[in-house]
């Protein structure tokens, strides 16, 4: 008797393909898609195949993943395929992209005229944790639609319910925001040391199981003490995040200094130094040229 569930998955990029690994292992059947048809095609075999068209993983699924770029894309991804439609009533649709909350609750208008649940559920850990099934979910969302996701979810991280849809992604933006000033933080100090003649790697382990200590810190300041800034999660991406946080914080007139200070700093990494394409701990990189301090 088959117990795992039919979803369809949209996004197949650095996050889908470790995710929909992890969902084939659970014994879920994952109908792939991705706007490439052929990177789709790579990850096909065992509980996995490829479906050129959207609509196609969608009928009849259980529920729907998607994890795309942002917000907008998530929409005309559903909007163009009218996905309300194709997707059987009382299925879930679970948007894993990091998007506004308001792009969520329009995407939950859209689905609930299909009957279709919908839920906010973001996540953080990175490709990493997406391979060690680690990830943190932030799910925003009704307590059915969460009790029906849970279980599925579950096979990539730890889900927790936030509160109504749309509360998903502004925990993220939290998240972000918190991620961004670490980054920030470990760059400065990765710095400060190596200029003054330390040993990087040293700091770094005398400095674990106390308050300073962090995925950020032994994570992304090795990597910045490396000069490795292969992209696991893109400053472009980030920048885009900590703009979302302050239009957020205008809608709530919440000042926020250390995101406007975030923002500016990764919008010139961004822009100005050609950074956009490589990891976010390539802050440390616009930190260097601020300094006038070579690589």
């Amino acid at each position: 008797m088959q117990t795992g569930k039919t979803i369809a998955f949209y996004g197949v990029g650095l996050m889908g393909v470790p995710m929909i690994a992890r969902l084939a292992a659970a014994g879920h059947r994952v109908r792939a898609w991705n706007r490439t048809f052929e990177k789709a095609k790579v990850i096909e075999g065992g509980n996995v195949i490829a479906v050129e068209h959207a609509r196609d993983a969608a009928e009849g699924a259980d529920i729907a993943i998607s994890i795309l770029t942002d917000g907008p894309a998530v929409l005309a991804l559903v909007e163009e395929n009218n996905l309300a439609a194709a997707l059987p009533e009382d299925a879930a649709f679970v948007d894993m992209s990091s998007a506004k909350p308001e792009e969520a609750t329009r995407l939950a208008s859209i689905l609930a005229e299909g009957g279709v649940g919908f839920c906010d559920a973001p996540v953080s850990g990175g490709p990493p944790g997406a391979e060690a099934g680690t990830l943190a979910i932030m799910a925003g969302c009704e307590e059915a639609v969460f009790e029906k996701a849970a279980p599925i979810l579950s096979a990539m991280g730890r889900p927790v319910r936030l509160g109504p849809v749309g509360t998903g992604q502004l925990a993220k933006l939290a998240n972000q925001l918190i991620v961004g000033a670490a980054i920030g933080a470990v760059a400065e100090a990765i710095l400060l040391v190596k200029e003054g003649g330390g040993d990087t790697e040293a700091f770094r382990d005398a400095l674990t199981g106390g308050y300073a200590d962090s995925k950020v810190l032994q994570m992304h300041g090795a990597r910045m003490a490396a000069g490795d800034f292969e992209p696991r999660g893109r400053a472009a991406l980030h920048r885009k995040d900590l703009g979302n946080i302050l239009a957020e914080a205008d809608k709530l007139g919440l000042d926020l200094p250390m995101s406007k200070m975030l923002g500016e700093r990764f919008t010139r990494l961004c822009t100005e130094l050609g950074g956009a394409d490589l990891d976010h701990c390539a802050l440390y990189l616009e930190l260097l040229d601020l300094n006038g301090v070579s690589r």
